[in-house]
């Protein structure tokens, strides 16, 4: 009979402190997905931007993006994604390309992926930030 009441003990402390964590968890991604929604992206003025390879990165949970972007004669040459940390948000990678061809990080989200096209859009203006 003591036996049970431990093992009741124990199994009721695991689900408190699994249902703490999993709140705190939930807490968390909630505050990082608003902080995103409200996230700003500036383009920088590429005139301004000296030749070479800049590496940036941003990171708002449950996200995290690392990028090299490549400038030349005042044009982004290249974007290459060096780390993209995401759930769903394999398809925010397609901006990358477009990035290159519009010169320009205001563009708009991927649809289904809009915290991760927006991470990756701050993490290369963090990198074209980096050669002023």
């Amino acid at each position: 009979m003591k036996k049970r009441y431990i093992v009741l003990l124990v199994l009721l402390v695991v689900i408190v402190v699994g249902a703490v964590g999993v709140r705190s968890f939930i807490r968390k991604s909630e505050v990082a997905l608003n902080q995103l929604s409200a996230l700003s992206i500036e383009n920088p003025d590429l005139s301004k931007i000296a030749d070479g390879i800049y590496e940036g990165s941003y990171e708002a949970f449950p996200v995290k993006v690392v990028v090299t972007v490549e400038v030349a004669d005042h044009r982004i040459v290249s974007v290459d994604l060096k780390e993209h940390r995401n759930g769903q948000g394999k398809p925010a990678e397609s901006l990358l390309p477009r990035i290159v061809t519009t010169q320009s990080v205001e563009l708009d989200a991927v649809a289904g992926a809009t915290y991760s096209s927006k991470v990756i859009l701050k993490a290369v203006e963090q990198a074209l930030l980096q050669g002023r």
